[in-house]
């Protein structure tokens, strides 16, 4: 990892993203991710909650966390942007590098399904 802000994510196979709802109501969702040059990156279904509430709000904090959202570091205030063309196909790109054959899988079965992936940049501050 580029930045000291991010050191708590090294090693870590999840983060816990959290968005908020148009009451302000906080939302904490364990996700996979990957980090290059100083953002980090994840992805969901489309038409998932966070998705929607991440173009309402852009404002998200993340945190290290286990596969349960069990909390492993600390909050880091971010700003979240959906990423699109490209950009998406790189990032999809790097969570497969990490992830490797579960992420693969995953690609499959969202194809066969039909279901739209979205992808999302983190800009720690």
């Amino acid at each position: 990892m580029t930045s000291s802000v991010l050191s708590q994510f090294t090693d870590e196979k999840y983060l816990s993203l959290e968005t908020y709802r148009k009451t302000g109501a906080p939302i904490r969702t364990p996700v996979w991710f990957a980090e290059e040059n100083g953002l980090l990156y994840v992805y969901s279904i489309a038409d998932a909650g966070k998705v929607k509430r991440i173009r309402n709000n852009s404002k998200v904090r993340v945190a290290p966390c286990d596969m349960r959202g069990g909390l492993k570091g600390e909050w880091i205030d971010a700003q979240a942007r959906i990423l699109e063309g490209a950009e998406a196909d790189t990032v999809n790109h790097l969570l497969d590098q990490k992830y490797g054959l579960m992420k693969k899988f995953g690609n499959l079965t969202s194809k066969l399904l039909g279901r739209k992936r979205t992808f999302i940049s983190i800009q720690p501050g």
